[in-house]
């Protein structure tokens, strides 16, 4: 092969070339088909470094050539992995609420903050904490924050933006954290610059730790368990303990990515079937198109279909990549519905 065409593919382009090659001829070294290929050394070091974070390549000891993986073998390994990391983080962000929950607790009660300072209920009627976060609205003087896991309900989009305006008029200082996600919703995303049109500072994180609201420095409302959407709230008012809340706040808020510069926000496989979700496990599970179509009860062509509208809504140019995605977003575990608040 020429220089020149060697030149011609570029970044994963390339990668593939050397992938399908090394596939080909089994045992053949990854430098023997980067020297057919005519890539530079800068280009091989790129090419090696894909192909192992992808899983697809892993270097033999035994031999001078390197270990070729199957793609499906590489997929499943792949989405284990990114399990894994996403239960870790899970576990991380469950051990940090455990250990506010206990600084709200005893620990705090046995300090020497006057008790009067402090106030700690677990609330849980939704009236009451409705009502709770009703009051904000004429007491709050200094700055006003909130952290969404999920997009905020429909119908509360309208009350959100009338008490942005009146805090607006008064100077209060409000700042809103969203998941990445929230701005994939079409109306999220005009509710989103409407509130940023009014003053209201708004990022975009990865991870979302949990649902929180905190405010003048002595009111703070978040979640006993911060994967239940349904389990009782922690009302806590005094700076002693709110100040603990806000740190956990400001750590997140400035990891996350100011409004109009985050990244293209994934898409988050909401407008999914159950047949279309279906068949995204199987395919994630490594089980082939035939028996997918059995088990489903439909044909091969039907499947094809279905396989290449998950990969429409989720943004992916391949099967491989909409196995990550899914495997991201927590499709393939059950983590992957869009939360309100």
């Amino acid at each position: 092969m020429s220089r020149n065409a060697a030149v011609a593919r570029t970044g994963s382009e390339q990668a593939l070339a050397v992938y399908q090659q090394l596939r080909a001829r089994p045992g053949t070294a990854f430098d023997e088909v980067a020297d057919r290929l005519e890539l530079s050394a800068e280009e091989r070091v790129r090419c090696r470094d894909e192909l192992v974070s992808l899983g697809l390549t892993a270097p033999s000891h035994d031999t001078s050539a390197d270990a070729v993986v199957d793609p499906d073998v590489a997929l499943l390994r792949l989405l284990r992995r990114e399990r894994d990391r996403l239960r870790e983080r899970l576990a991380a962000t469950s051990r940090a609420h455990t250990a506010l929950e206990a600084l709200a607790g005893p620990f705090l009660r046995a300090g020497a903050t006057p008790r009067g300072e402090i106030e700690v209920e677990i609330v849980d009627d939704p009236h009451r904490i409705r009502r709770s976060l009703a009051d904000l609205t004429d007491s709050v003087r200094t700055a006003a924050h909130f952290m969404h896991t999920g997009s905020v309900r429909r119908e509360e989009l309208p009350d959100e933006l009338a008490q942005d305006r009146l805090w607006a008029e008064r100077g209060v200082r409000i700042r809103a954290m969203y998941s990445r996600r929230a701005a994939s919703v079409p109306e999220m995303a005009q509710h989103l610059e409407e509130r940023a049109a009014l003053g209201v500072e708004v990022r975009f994180a990865s991870v979302v730790p949990m649902n929180m609201v905190l405010a003048d420095e002595n009111f703070a409302l978040l979640p006993t368990d911060p994967h239940d959407l349904s389990s009782a709230a922690i009302l806590a008012r005094g700076p002693g303990l709110v100040r603990s809340y806000l740190a956990l706040y400001e750590y997140c808020w400035t990891a996350a990515a100011p409004y109009g510069e985050e990244e293209a926000a994934e898409k988050g496989g909401d407008g999914l079937s159950e047949q279309q979700r279906a068949a995204l496990l199987m395919l994630a599970s490594g089980i082939k198109d035939e028996q997918i179509a059995k088990n489903l009860g439909v044909s091969l062509r039907t499947v094809s279909r279905l396989l290449s509208e998950v990969m429409q809504e989720l943004g992916a140019a391949s099967r491989f990549e909409a196995g990550v995605k899914a495997s991201r977003l927590g499709l393939l575990d059950g983590e992957g519905a869009e939360r309100g608040v």
